[in-house]
């Protein structure tokens, strides 16, 4: 198997050769392929990695190796990337970060994979597909790469193959992973692109043969992934889907707000209605589901661990499990604030004790996006991400308001899906997703330095 993806990376180096562009559009649609693992010379690599680092090396020593003191004499005269000093005090503390966990082995490979490489990407992307025609084919591969996880899904959706979960794959029971390990994988890899291909659908003007099988293309991808999400009963990707949509709708313009606000009208009316409705938004608001409730464990175990000097630095990079290991409780009793006197029944029932019981493991990291940046990065870290996010939902939206462009609100949408969905899962720590967040930055960039040189 090592020998084979060896073999097709030296086919991916002939093309990153003679056409860099395809092999960045390759590495954009083939963002799952992080699942391929191989080893280097004892060094553990994705396939996704591999590619990110031979491109990025064809790029350097094609453009800018040759021409390195005049690149670096009229370095001035560049125009400066977008999020330039955040991404510096990103790489910068997340370096420092790896000391805090000691330099060990899994926090280096944490680094490179989730920080250090994506940053490549976002370079590639700035300088090898810039402008239009660049982020046309940057679409194009995430459109792509997100029709085969979807198709994939339907296809574990309707025969149960591939799922190797049992319960998950039993018909009563069934949610779809696709090439993942797991279901709410797929909601964290399709929500915000369901976002960003809206926009991209509503952008296109004019109905000639053309624009009209682009739409189509397109809007059959926005289904297709919306039945996968669904079929994998990803409830945090449902939310932050409907809550970028209603963001998008209600800064779109006038109509669109008032339609927003009377569609949200009506859905809490109908909570208050509607008693299972009322129960359900109370349960997922106030997180006393099961899911919830160890959510909720989770962020209390979190917050015990970041004491004395970790409040500032943080755990460390991949070192989260350790941490919390001596706070960690293996089980909760759930539904402890739905019933009445519920801890006096415990103490008088085995029974429910048995039934109410459920164990819970140490996860990787905190399931929740400011905690998760927290411990890993420490508080500077959390800080700088927060900074980062915030300015890039201003200048979309600032930016939208300028131009009108609707690929410009689907990449505000997607960022609102990552934060919303981020407050109960982990939207960034994983090598597609943290790829994929550099890559909608650097096509917000890309836009934002197209309006510039236009103004000038």
């Amino acid at each position: 198997m090592d020998s084979l993806l060896i073999a097709s990376l030296f086919f991916f180096l002939t093309i990153a050769i003679l056409r860099l562009d395809l092999a960045v559009f390759l590495i954009t649609a083939l963002l799952p392929a992080y699942l391929l693992r191989f080893n280097v010379l004892g060094v553990p690599l994705t396939f996704l990695e591999a590619m990110i680092l031979i491109s990025f090396a064809v790029w350097f020593l094609k453009n800018v190796a040759p021409n390195l003191k005049t690149w670096l004499k009229n370095r001035q005269e560049r125009t400066p990337y977008p999020f330039g000093w955040e991404i510096i005090a990103i790489i910068i503390i997340s370096f420092v970060a790896i000391a805090v966990a000691g330099f060990n082995a899994s926090a280096l490979g944490i680094w490179k994979a989730y920080f250090f490489e994506p940053i490549l990407l976002f370079i590639l992307v700035m300088n090898v597909l810039p402008g239009d025609k660049g982020r046309q084919k940057i679409l194009l591969a995430l459109l792509l790469g997100a029709a085969a996880v979807s198709l994939w899904g339907l296809f574990q959706q309707a025969t149960g193959f591939f799922i190797f979960n049992p319960f998950w794959a039993d018909a009563s029971t069934r949610r779809v992973v696709s090439f993942f390990g797991y279901p709410n994988a797929v909601g964290l890899y399709l929500a915000p692109l369901v976002l960003i291909f809206s926009g991209w659908l509503l952008s296109i003007k004019g109905w000639e043969s053309k624009e009209t099988i682009s739409k189509l293309i397109i809007g059959l991808v926005i289904l297709i992934s919306l039945l996968t999400i669904y079929f994998a009963k990803s409830e945090g990707a449902i939310i932050g889907i409907l809550a970028g949509a209603f963001l998008c709708l209600f800064f779109a313009n006038r109509k669109t707000r008032i339609a927003s606000i009377g569609l949200a009208a009506i859905v809490i009316i109908a909570i208050f209605i509607i008693p299972t409705l009322k129960t359900y938004a109370s349960d997922k608001i106030l997180l006393h589901d099961l899911s919830g409730e160890i959510r909720r464990r989770q962020w209390t175990e979190t917050m015990m661990s970041l004491k004395d000097w970790k409040v500032i630095t943080g755990n460390g990079l991949s070192a989260y499990q350790t941490a919390v290991a001596p706070y960690h409780q293996e089980g909760i009793f759930f539904n402890r604030d739905k019933i009445e006197n519920f801890d006096a029944k415990l103490r008088a029932s085995a029974e429910l004790r048995a039934k109410y019981w459920q164990p819970v493991e140490i996860y990787m990291y905190p399931h929740n996006i400011f905690l998760n940046f927290w411990s890993e990065l420490g508080i500077l870290g959390a800080l700088a991400f927060t900074w980062l996010i915030g300015k890039y939902l201003f200048i979309s939206l600032n930016l939208f308001f300028q131009k009108k462009n609707y690929l410009i609100l689907g990449l505000f949408g997607a960022m609102a899906v990552i934060v919303v969905h981020g407050l109960v899962d982990v939207p960034y720590f994983k090598n597609d997703l943290s790829a994929m967040f550099f890559v909608f930055l650097a096509l917000l960039g890309s836009l934002t330095i197209e309006a510039k040189i236009k103004k000038i």
